[in-house]
């Protein structure tokens, strides 16, 4: 795999903690987590734009908070604690399971002359779904790292995953591949 670090970001997507129960999956997210705090220090040493794409849902008003209840309220989320947060990562508050949905995303990554996208994060089957989906729509290249995403709320991770390949040309990699060819494969 080879990628072109001026021409790629990471989206980090709702890799937050909140108090409400959608953001408490099973206590079996520590490599999960810690795959994603690994992706993030490895785009930052490679010097590739990191957006993290946070649920910011308005009380009482978000459609997603009728299927879901109460989640991801703005002003009322953390990112994991583990993930070493830099002065230029820029955070995109979304109000919808895309990444893209009425936010600049778009416009960011543009501006950034960015063409592919590296996606982590959860829920796999949901927002890096839906993510992925208007990602492709908008004619950019996409790399799941698969062991740095995680499913936990709807249908199944394989099931996630065999979506991205066959419905938007995802290449699917590890934490440690991706890591690798950040760290020895790259080009500016």
């Amino acid at each position: 795999m080879q990628i072109t670090r001026t021409r790629t970001a990471l989206l980090v997507i709702d890799a937050i903690e909140a108090s409400d129960a959608v953001y408490e999956p099973d206590r079996a997210t520590a490599a999960y987590r810690a795959g994603v705090a690994r992706v993030v220090d490895a785009c930052h040493e490679a010097g590739v734009p990191v957006l993290f794409c946070n649920d910011a849902h308005l009380p009482g008003l978000d459609q997603e908070l009728r299927l879901w209840g109460d989640h991801g309220i703005a002003g009322r989320t953390r990112i994991f604690p583990e993930i070493d947060r830099r002065e230029g990562d820029r955070i995109v508050p979304k109000r919808r399971y895309s990444a893209f949905f009425g936010t600049d995303l778009d416009l960011t990554l543009r501006e950034l002359g960015v063409t592919c996208v590296i996606a982590v994060g959860a829920d796999t089957n949901i927002c890096v779904l839906h993510t992925l989906a208007d990602a492709y729509f908008l004619a950019y290249d996409s790399i799941v790292v698969e062991d740095a995403t995680l499913t936990f709320l709807c249908g199944t991770q394989e099931g996630a995953i065999e979506h991205c390949v066959k419905c938007y040309g995802s290449q699917i990699v590890s934490v440690a591949e991706l890591v690798g060819a950040l760290g020895e494969h790259t080009t500016a």
